[in-house]
């Protein structure tokens, strides 16, 4: 029997093809606009963030904004207000233009369906595969998978599928990957970015914030966001108000670009916490049906985080680093200081010095999303630089004093600056807020016996930890939004 060979292999391209557009045809119903995010990286475990979307892109930067009112209840009428100036006037949101919580600009709305994540070492062909799980419809829309029995120092390639419940056809699958962390002995080479303030109303360009794609060209190991991800204060009045926030920030292209290829650990501080200087028990009207409470929850399914959110990572023989909580457990900021006065709690703080001191690690690295050292202005009374927490910041400053390759890495200021105690010679890294138009609040030419470096500029910092004739050295350097090196410190062993 004769065939022939080029017909048949035409018609079979011609099946495949028609099969690829049914799928293609079926496909466009879920989506994954807010991208992926890859967190807590160790030697073993990781965790993927999820979620899923009812359109491929985020609702553009043309469509209505929200606005919030005040009621006045001296003059009885609703107003504009300042933050700061009305914390016990009640709000209302206006969605102009017959829009909703769905169709303001940044909007991203979340869709029911089905996840699952594929990953596999880099060098293998079988990829292993989570089992299909729903999206939480009360988390956002969320779905965190935990990955566990991973091959330390390994490069991962993971891949995000999607479907509807109760179809086998995918939807947007969105590729990754990720590198472990190196085991307890290996003296790898690292290097990781830091930053934090990264405030919408900021972007530096239509596509997110600049310093995405300049931190990509460094390669780095994995991010840090010390707090300040976003900026609840002015809008954020619901619970989905807020949720609009993170789908917001999250759908911008060099976030999703960023996120899908840098693990990261992720730190909240008071404005990606409720509002601004936020303690547990503050009482104000100003945040409307929004409350502390659903804060510190939403916090926990917007970003891969374990519980509690204070922890401690080990990368290699070289580097330990700890990330604090600075919001769920600090006393009020009005409070007289004192013994009792805390912001990190008697059980974290037990649990930080009594794990620092255990470590091994060459360098040991305290990420706090606030100061420890400063200097920090005079009316702030929200770190442990100020006078308002002078008792535990003595205490924390006195304990890392007696530490060696110990020093403080901290977010929340709007500068960048090297700065060391004047008593206790411990050493602060403040990374600086993620661009320039979110810079200020010191004076360039303000400096004081305690800056090391000082610069009232948005960028970036690195931390490479490396040895230079074998012996270990931490090599920090501060760039611009643009990538250009502003400063560089080498931090020696002692």
């Amino acid at each position: 029997m004769y065939i022939n060979t080029k017909k048949l292999l035409i018609a079979l391209m011609l099946t495949i093809t028609l099969t690829s557009c049914e799928i293609w045809e079926r496909s466009p119903n879920i989506f994954q606009a807010t991208g992926i995010k890859i967190g807590e990286v160790t030697t073993s475990t990781a965790i993927i963030w999820t979620r899923l979307t009812a359109d491929s892109i985020r609702v553009d930067n043309k469509s209505p904004m929200p606005v919030v009112e005040y009621f006045n209840h001296e003059t009885k009428e609703w107003a504009d207000a300042e933050r700061g100036k009305a914390l016990q006037w009640e709000p209302r949101v206006i969605y102009p233009n017959q829009s909703d919580i769905h169709t303001i600009e940044g909007a991203a709305p979340g869709k029911l369906g089905e996840v699952r994540v594929l990953y596999k070492p880099e060098t293998e062909m079988e990829w292993l595969k989570t089992e299909w799980r729903e999206v939480d419809v009360d988390k956002d829309f969320t779905r965190q998978f935990p990955l566990a029995n991973l091959i330390a120092d390994t490069k991962y390639l993971i891949k995000v599928e999607s479907r509807e419940i109760g179809t086998e056809y995918l939807g947007q699958v969105i590729d990754g990957n990720f590198t472990t962390a190196p085991d307890l002995e290996d003296q790898k080479q690292l290097l990781f970015t830091v930053t934090t303030g990264t405030a919408y109303r900021d972007l530096d360009t239509s596509a997110g914030f600049k310093m995405y794609y300049e931190m990509l060209k460094l390669n780095p190991d994995f991010f840090i966001h010390t707090g300040d991800i976003l900026y609840y204060d002015k809008l954020a009045k619901t619970k989905e108000l807020a949720e609009w926030h993170w789908a917001r920030m999250y759908s911008l292209p060099s976030n999703v670009e960023f996120h899908k290829q840098v693990p990261s650990y992720f730190i909240k501080d008071d404005h990606d916490t409720w509002v601004n200087d936020c303690w547990p028990t503050r009482d104000i009207k100003y945040m409307g049906e929004f409350t502390f409470e659903q804060g510190l929850e939403i916090f926990t399914y917007e970003v891969p985080i374990p519980k509690p959110t204070y922890r401690t990572v080990r990368w290699g023989k070289d580097l330990q680093m700890w990330f604090v909580e600075g919001r769920d457990f600090r006393s009020p900021n009005n409070m007289e200081d004192g013994p009792e006065k805390t912001i990190w709690g008697k059980e974290q703080l037990e649990w930080l010095f009594s794990t620092f001191e255990e470590s091994d690690a060459t360098f040991r690295i305290l990420v706090s999303p606030t100061p420890i050292v400063g200097p920090d202005r005079i009316k702030k009374n929200d770190n442990h630089a100020n006078k308002g927490f002078r008792y535990e910041g003595n205490l924390i400053r006195e304990f890392l004093s007696k530490q060696t390759n110990s020093f403080v890495i901290c977010g929340d200021r709007h500068w960048q600056y090297i700065s060391e105690d004047l008593k206790t010679k411990v050493r602060e890294y403040s990374c600086g807020p993620a661009s320039d138009s979110h810079s200020g609040g010191w004076n360039q030419n303000d400096v004081l016996p305690e800056h090391k470096y000082l610069n009232v500029r948005g960028g970036f910092l690195s931390v490479e930890i490396k040895r230079e004739s074998g012996e270990p050295i931490a090599l920090m350097k501060y760039y611009s939004p643009e990538g250009d090196l502003l400063h560089e410190d080498k931090y020696p062993t002692i």
